[in-house]
């Protein structure tokens, strides 16, 4: 689809050129101005450091400057110096085209781009279900996947499978030497984890077992046929239990990446002759890389002293492949990786190779506390959907009884889905966070099924008002608020993208949905007349359409009753 010309969003990249151009500087520190004014940069302080001058004296310097480009004036832009805030204010800005965009389907869509993307997301060890724990890096790469793509981008998304780890080894182990029967209805990743468990505790009782483990690991990489088959057969049994709980939560791969395929074509092989040719190539039994002049403390290994090479050097042949075949490469990775993300990024800098940018998150908890598949402590993430589901049917139930079952398990699931995305996506990738049970599914606050409402509310709305005519005119502050709201929306689709950050958009939806609220509380609809009328419900139409657009990309269902 044809990127929109929304005039907010060409006021925006206007000011962001202008600001950049003015000060020399890529990060403006451009936000929403809230009540002062359309957008605001706190720029002045970063600059004060520089320049060793007040924030404000910066700030009216710089407004002083740009006040009277060509490009502001034609836009009807206006800038003031507000202490040591730059304050943009749009004038003239025509509200009819941006409800006349904002009716139609695919509202947000920007331009077609010939860029090559690959994300790579999830990649859990398959070694026994997905967990709470993973699935943040799931909901944040799918979110940020469906961004993209509404972005225009030409995207791949890939699953690296990590089917060569001492973690695989031991899983074929238990499979060789314990009772290994599937119970009757069990999960194939709940009967890994089952087996995967017990070979661990065999080896904390007999270390000698780990001589066998590594025996498996040197098998496996040789490219014995009966080694890689076993290992293969399990992880492929582990993989089809986790696409069953990627569907439910709405996410899904285009591509699975099979790391032992990084040796048997020989890329591994030829990485490692490269990095031999590196001046901090390091060989004393084992091979390494000194990266200690960019400040790694620890030896980045390579290849094992028997010979057998690490994840490292698989990752590299991974990721030079990724460089050859994509234009930009963004992995999504858990905080527990910062250390051998830098590192793998230092050295394909070293080999001359494009690196991945790397959106790192903290994790998410239960408040019953943290996870661990090894000892078995852990809520998978289908108990965490089927607790959710149920809790949102019992929700659903007490609010709609009238409705008949399967109409409320259908509501259930699509609100128990928002609750988990939207609860797990709100929260910026750096820092923690605890899913909260009782906040996720409250429809009256700030969470995914909250903003499933307010859609459902406007559905209502328009079902109700059955015939209008279409009018674009707006006059009372609440509806200029909306329409404002409104023309956020493609400029957030594109910040998402160029920041990686998906929790901006969980937050705009949330805030269409608060500006909608406070409009209808205000703004009677269906009880006004004529052009009154006509224009509040065209207002209506054009937020059930960004709702259910701003919703569909953060891959939450937009109901239309609740």
């Amino acid at each position: 689809m044809e990127d929109v010309d929304n005039p907010f969003k060409k006021r925006f990249q206007t000011i962001l050129k202008v600001l950049q151009e003015s000060t020399k500087e890529n990060d403006v520190q451009l936000i929403d101005g809230g009540e002062h004014a359309n957008l605001t940069s706190t720029i002045a302080f970063s600059l004060a450091k520089k320049e060793k001058k007040p924030p404000g004296t910066i700030a009216q310097e710089c407004a002083k400057e740009i006040s009277s480009n060509p490009e502001f004036k034609l836009l009807g832009i206006t800038i003031e110096a507000k202490g040591p805030y730059l304050n943009f204010q749009y004038n003239n800005i025509p509200e009819k085209d941006l409800l006349k965009d904002a009716i139609k389907p695919g509202y947000g869509s920007l331009k077609k781009k010939s860029a090559r993307v690959v994300l790579e997301h999830t990649s859990a060890n398959p070694n026994g279900p997905l967990h709470v724990g993973h699935i943040r890096n799931s909901i944040i790469g799918d979110t940020l996947a469906r961004t993209f793509r509404k972005a225009g981008y030409n995207l791949e998304v890939q699953y690296y499978v990590n089917d060569m780890g001492r973690q695989i080894a031991i899983v074929v182990w238990g499979f060789d030497n314990l009772d290994n029967t599937q119970l009757k209805g069990e999960k194939e990743d709940t009967h890994i984890a089952r087996i995967y468990i017990a070979a661990n505790r065999e080896l904390e009782k007999n270390p000698g077992i780990t001589q066998q483990v590594d025996h498996l690991m040197q098998l496996v990489e040789g490219g014995d046929i009966t080694t890689v088959k076993k290992f293969r057969k399990e992880v492929s049994r582990c993989l089809d239990g986790f696409v069953v709980t990627l569907k439910n939560l709405n996410v899904a791969h285009d591509r699975f990446v099979w790391e032992s395929d990084f040796i048997r074509n020989g890329d591994t092989k030829r990485i490692i002759g490269r990095i031999k040719k590196l001046p901090q190539e390091k060989e004393e039994g084992s091979l390494a890389l000194d990266l200690s002049e960019w400040g790694f403390e620890n030896k980045y290994v390579i290849r094992r002293s028997d010979g057998t090479t690490v994840y490292a050097a698989r990752d590299l042949a991974y990721h030079t492949w990724k460089a050859a075949n994509f234009d930009r490469i963004i992995d999504v990775l858990g905080a527990d990786h910062k250390l051998i993300g830098a590192q793998l990024i230092c050295t394909l800098k070293l080999l001359g190779e494009k690196a991945p940018q790397i959106v790192h998150f903290e994790f998410v908890s239960l408040p019953e506390g943290s996870m661990s598949t090894r000892a078995g402590k852990f809520v998978s993430a289908d108990d965490l959907i089927a607790e959710v589901t149920k809790r949102a049917f019992d929700e659903v139930t007490k609010r709609r009884p009238e409705l008949d079952e399967s109409t409320r398990r259908a509501i259930a699931k699509s609100v128990g889905l928002a609750a988990i995305r939207y609860d797990i996506v709100k929260v910026s990738p750096e820092k923690s966070t605890v899913f909260d049970w009782k906040e996720a599914l409250d429809f009256e606050r700030q969470s995914g099924p909250y903003i499933q409402y307010a859609h459902a509310r406007a559905c209502s709305i328009l079902e109700k008002a059955e015939k209008f005519t279409e009018c674009f005119d707006l006059e009372t502050e609440y509806e200029l608020a909306v329409a404002k709201q409104i023309a956020k929306f493609p400029a957030t689709i594109e910040k998402v993208v160029s920041e990686l950050r998906p929790h901006l958009l969980a937050i705009y939806a949330r805030e269409l949905a608060d500006t909608f609220n406070t409009f209808y509380h205000f703004e009677p609809v269906l009880k006004s007349e004529g052009a009154i009328r006509d224009r509040r419900v065209t207002l209506v139409k054009a937020v059930q359409n960004t709702l259910k657009e701003s919703l569909e990309t953060l891959g939450i269902d937009a109901i239309s009753t609740m």
